[in-house]
């Protein structure tokens, strides 16, 4: 089966979430089940630069009034197609905005164009090669689906995946006459969203099926407090729905061969980690001493809880504990948290921004990842933090709910808990999650048993990507 991906970030070329990492580890995942990926990117700077050779595959002369070419390439085993077009993609800053974190004014022009660039990838294939299956991902990639299904290519099958329903594309009515699509596709069966265009809607009432990456998160969707006002939408389609887990590149995210931590180590040897916990505390100008770490790597934001944790570091540090933070977000969570470490020199670190190395470096050394999000998709840092025995202190929601086995006395004594788990997201839940992680860092032995139960649990794209492979190939049949 060949299979169209277009996404709008893949792991190892461009990355600012769990997107990327979906993205460039599904294809190598999807392989062993008789599946061919070629996934189609903007053409940003830092994509451009790893390229190497290309071929052009495609040429635009005008791709919504800019020159545009279409290149292909393979890099490690990414079979890459890259959508090349200075005036959208050649900026500084990031992929969706400036260097002072607005967003770019013309997304709804730089997204359409690398949707519409896969929809007449999919019509017209390429030479020598033809998608069955088209798999596009989030709002900037969802449009894709709506080109499709408004055009030649609508008996493609075409999926669509959810991966944070928060963001969604949302723009003005007055660009719909600048998307190239019939006049009937605007209609509240089409793009048309309470009286604008909605880029993630107009994908999924196009879509053949609709994944999201975790089942709890496919059932929280329905319901108004967590459907973003998609609800409706969603549940008059549920019988496409499907939630299937998100699963970890275990060649990346190995303890046992990972060369970016200060020293290897297994769920056999934990002994190991004492040399990456010394190397974070050093990092981060932390004290030397036994006190529970614990670590955030994460975007700095209210989804996130992050205004919570915040407010607990003062409480933290007095039952004892330290914190290292690694992330970027809003600009006043990013002044608390600078704040805090200058409040506690020795018992609080922070640095500012995105560091995959010392991410890696944070989850080998930390002694628990704290993730109170409010709502979460999926979540993969947990999932990191379980194969490096960085035991999760997390919020009962979406993926989070269910990849963590709360330490609860039951669990504890059969040996089956992996994690820390609390509910509601609130501020005296925190506060209660983190005594009780800290009163259970006093048991050694007990600490151990979690690490060594979450390292030995299976969260390889194994059985993930079979499910999504199942899919795939009943859609496929299906149209024929």
């Amino acid at each position: 089966m060949q299979l169209l991906s277009v996404a709008s970030e893949i792991y190892p070329l461009i990355k600012t979430g769990g997107l990327a990492d979906v993205a460039g580890a599904l294809p190598g995942a999807l392989a062993d089940h008789g599946i061919a990926v070629r996934t189609l990117v903007p053409g940003y700077p830092s994509v451009l630069a790893k390229l190497g050779k290309a071929k052009v595959v495609r040429r635009y002369e005008a791709l919504f009034g800019a020159p545009a070419a279409v290149l292909a390439a393979k890099i490690e085993e990414l079979d890459l197609l890259v959508l090349d077009s200075p005036d959208f993609f050649a900026r500084e800053g990031g992929p969706y905005g400036d260097m002072a974190g607005g967003e770019w004014p013309d997304n709804w022009r730089r997204f359409a164009a690398l949707s519409r660039a896969g929809a007449d990838i999919a019509a017209e294939g390429l030479k020598g090669w033809q998608p069955d299956l088209v798999h596009v991902h989030d709002w900037q990639a969802a449009m894709t689906a709506a080109y499709m299904r408004f055009g030649p290519a609508r008996a493609i099958p075409k999926v669509v995946t959810i991966h944070n329903l928060a963001f969604q594309g949302r723009f003005g009515w007055d660009i719909f006459a600048s998307l190239g699509l019939p006049p009937e596709a605007w209609s509240v069966d089409g793009v048309e969203y309470y009286g604008g265009t909605g880029y993630l809607k107009a994908g999924l009432v196009s879509a053949d099926a609709i994944t999201t990456v975790s089942p709890t998160y496919a059932e929280e969707i329905r319901r108004p407090a967590d459907g973003m006002g998609l609800d409706g939408l969603i549940n008059g389609r549920a019988d496409r729905l499907h939630g299937i887990l998100n699963g970890v590149d275990t060649s990346i995210w190995d303890p046992a061969t990972d060369p970016l931590i200060a020293r290897r180590f297994s769920a056999r040897a934990l002994a190991g980690r004492s040399a990456n916990r010394r190397a974070l505390e050093k990092r981060f100008g932390l004290d030397h001493d036994d006190a529970p770490l614990f670590i955030i790597v994460s975007r700095l934001t209210w989804q996130k809880g992050m205004d919570m944790v915040a407010g607990a570091v003062d409480h933290l540090v007095a039952l004892g504990g330290k914190l290292a933070v690694l992330g970027s977000g809003d600009h006043p969570l990013e002044g608390a948290f600078l704040a805090a470490a200058d409040r506690h020199r020795g018992r609080v670190g922070t640095q500012i921004g995105y560091d995959e190395p010392l991410s890696h470096l944070l989850q080998a050394g930390g002694d628990a990842i704290l993730i109170p999000s409010r709502f979460e998709p999926c979540g993969l840092t947990q999932l990191y933090g379980l194969r490096y025995g960085c035991v999760p202190v997390v919020a009962r929601v979406g993926g989070l709910a269910d990849t963590v086995i709360d330490a609860n006395e039951a669990a504890v004594a059969s040996g089956a808990a992996t994690g820390v788990v609390f509910a509601p997201s609130d501020p005296a839940a925190l506060h209660g999650a983190l005594s009780r992680a800290i009163h259970l860092h006093r048991d050694k032995g007990q600490w151990q048993a979690m690490q060594r139960a979450g390292m030995k649990a299976d969260f390889s794209w194994t059985h993930s990507a079979a499910r999504y492979a199942a899919l795939f190939r009943t859609l496929v049949q299906d149209a024929a």
